[in-house]
């Protein structure tokens, strides 16, 4: 059976109520009422405030107890439209579910010699209750299941993903570590290359997989939404025999690994907390964490929540006691970092971030948020059977202690076992537990494809990593004396197509330097652009001056990991570099106090982010972004559907909450 339609009939099987879906049988009564009942509510806020005007006049004691009770009100009302989410669904629209462990698997069958072909998807974004842990909360999910789908497909193949938006924000998707190599427009990224695809409305991505294989993931790039369950792993094969060239320790079985910090609140909610006057970086601290979705919290231990985990256990994994097994383990969480161990077991390392490493024994695996590694796990001997896989959370570097917190999920490796008992009894390893906030130390691995990074860069940009607290108490991330803030109404690739085609002396003018800041068009304050012609080589060294590590990610290319270090760089760091065969990734991280050197070459044209990828930071400003090869970009004409999207109202909805609505606060 062709690979695809195997996928879509599996889909269907575990999802019947998801082509109801698909064919538009999602009702949506519940947007009129919502209209309805705010016509009669402002109507009811005219004759208040008709009343009031009338009070006024007779009386100032009235005048001043009236005007407490309508600000009140109003500041009630404004709280309850923001944090309570609609319920876009029909009452005949199928319960969510967790996905079925099997679908993690990859294909054993699959076809590495298959032509280049099309793989196609369709996608309805809606809102659900679900309980992955055992606690019920409101989340947005890809066709009513968590975490996503998986995409699968050989080097070279096109993917297209028609995506429905039945929930009640507006939502876009990132295929973060996706070159996007000549469709800049696909890669997601809010304020960036896209406007939201509005509520009600649809939106088709579509892109070849062309120039990379490994493993790779996606996630919604609007907001915080990620963190309310739009996430999914996708893995790009080389083709042939490359692969198991690539891979230097042989594997029976391929399996997908998700792990997530996961909050019992809606993301919305808790964004305006953190960006709220007089809060100082303390970014929302999750309460549990989850395996490929899964977890298990006693409800004795959470009176205040809706918690039933009776239908809940621990993600199990079927290892086969006779080959070895590949974990391809993601974090796709939006806060913390992970130390991953499998009890009693050393694995090798093999892959990061799509780059296939020599292999590096080690038994604790460091795991930053977007960063991906790929494990070959052997069979132990002798073999007890059940082992424990332990994903803990590095909680020294949370900003305050949350009393509902379970640090530590666990998943169930299983070789084989009496009966019907899966519960390990194997033993954790004696050494410490990591306390520091910190990348994985990769400094001796390397590719097994070797590339050589450049002798010399022709640009360097300094990078302070910041936190400061200036207007109205509001604490913002910085980027030298830059803070992000997104407009995502006028992304930055179609201000800038539309200027160049209308050639606007600004534009006009920003493309005959070769290498610089691009004041001409774009507002260094809130949006600072790198901007380059030509193909040119780029040097990155960040100086973070908080005390939280900042795992740095870059959009449409892989960079060279030249250095890292705490405090300040050497006077002498250049002529230390080691140049033959350095690690390549595409999100490295930057240590409390520390610094990292990174290289890459700028020959892939378009608009890329650059950013923190803890969801909190990115949200408060750590993001700025490099315009590679404008002169290129000058010549694009951006495709309708993309320019159309900017168009339809309700791109609002969801976005985060604009410094401006605390002006003249304190509190």
């Amino acid at each position: 059976m062709d690979r695809q339609k195997e996928l879509r009939l599996g889909e269907r099987r575990h999802n019947s109520f998801r082509e109801e879906e698909r064919l538009g049988l999602l009702h949506e009564e519940g947007d009129e009422n919502c209209s309805e009942i705010s016509g009669v509510e402002e109507a009811d806020w005219g004759r208040r405030e008709k009343s009031t005007h009338q009070q006024l006049q007779r009386s100032n004691w009235l005048r001043r107890s009236v005007i407490a009770l309508f600000a009140i009100g109003t500041l009630g009302f404004i709280a309850h439209s923001f944090f309570t989410p609609h319920q876009n669904q029909s009452s005949n629209t199928a319960p969510a579910q967790l996905r079925p462990e099997e679908d993690y698997i990859l294909n054993p069958e699959w076809e590495f010699n298959a032509a280049t072909t099309t793989r196609e998807y369709d996608w309805t974004i809606a809102e659900h209750e679900l309980n992955p842990d055992g606690v019920y909360r409101p989340m947005t999910l890809i066709n009513g299941m968590f975490p996503g789908p998986l995409i699968e497909c050989n080097e070279g193949d096109e993917i297209v993903i028609h995506v429905h938006n039945k929930a009640s924000n507006a939502t876009s998707i990132h295929w973060h570590g996706l070159y996007q190599n000549g469709t800049n427009w696909m890669d997601g990224t809010v304020g960036i290359t896209q406007c939201p695809i509005a509520p009600g409305h649809s939106f088709t991505y579509r892109f070849n997989v062309s120039g990379q294989t490994g493993t790779y993931w996606y996630h919604s790039h609007m907001a915080m939404q990620a963190s309310d369950g739009l996430v999914g792993p996708i893995v790009i094969h080389a083709k042939g025999d490359e692969e198991k060239q690539l891979q230097k320790v042989p594997y029976g079985e391929d399996r997908v690994v998700l792990v997530s910090d996961h909050y019992y609140d809606l993301s919305n909610a808790l964004l305006v907390q953190y960006l709220s006057p007089g809060n100082e970086n303390d970014e929302p601290v999750p309460q549990s964490a989850l395996i490929n979705g899964r977890g298990t919290r006693n409800c004795a231990d959470l009176p205040n929540r809706n918690c039933s985990s009776a239908d809940r256990s621990n993600t199990l994994f079927d290892f086969s006691p006779q080959y070895n097994t590949r974990l391809r383990i993601i974090n796709v969480g939006v806060y913390a970092e992970f130390q991953i161990q499998i009890d009693e077991h050393e694995f090798q390392l093999t892959e990061v971030d799509g780059v296939d490493v020599h292999p590096q024994s080690i038994h604790r695996l460091n795991i930053n948020p977007a960063q991906r590694y790929s494990i070959v796990v052997t069979p132990p001997n002798p073999n007890k059977g059940l082992y424990w896989m332990r994903a803990r959370m590095i909680t020294h570097c949370f900003a305050y202690e949350e009393p509902e917190l379970q640090e530590e999920v666990r998943g169930v490796v299983k070789y084989w076992a009496h009966g019907e008992s899966v519960d390990p009894e194997s033993k954790d390893w004696p050494d410490i537990i990591e306390v520091e906030c910190r990348d994985l130390n990769t400094s001796a691995l390397e590719p097994v494809k070797a590339i050589a990074a450049p002798k010399e860069a022709d640009d360097q940009v300094y990078l302070r990593s910041s936190f400061q607290i200036r207007d109205w108490r509001l604490s913002r991330g910085y980027l030298n004396d830059s803070s992000y803030r997104a407009n995502i109404s006028h992304p930055t690739l179609n201000t800038l197509i539309a200027g160049y085609s209308k050639k606007q002396e600004g534009y006009v003018l920003s493309l005959a330097e070769p290498f610089g800041v691009n004041t001409e068009v774009f507002n260094p304050k809130r949006t600072l652009v790198y901007q380059t012609t030509g193909i040119r080589t780029i040097d990155i060294l960040i100086q973070n001056l908080d005390d939280g590590n900042h795992p740095f990610h870059l959009h449409g290319h892989t960079f060279f990991v030249l250095a890292s270090g705490h405090g300040y760089p050497p006077a002498d760091l250049y002529s230390k570099l080691n140049l033959t065969n350095p690690l390549r990734r595409d999100t490295a991280s930057v240590e409390a106090f520390g610094w990292t050197l990174i290289r890459f070459m700028a020959d892939n044209p378009g608009a890329w982010a650059f950013h923190c990828h803890l969801g909190w930071h990115n949200e408060a400003g750590l993001l700025m972004q490099f315009l590679t090869r404008a002169d290129e970009v000058a010549k694009w004409t951006l495709p309708a559907e993309v320019e159309g999207l900017c168009a339809v109202k309700g791109i609002e909805k969801g976005a985060g909450p604009d410094d401006e609505m605390w002006v003249g606060s304190w509190d």
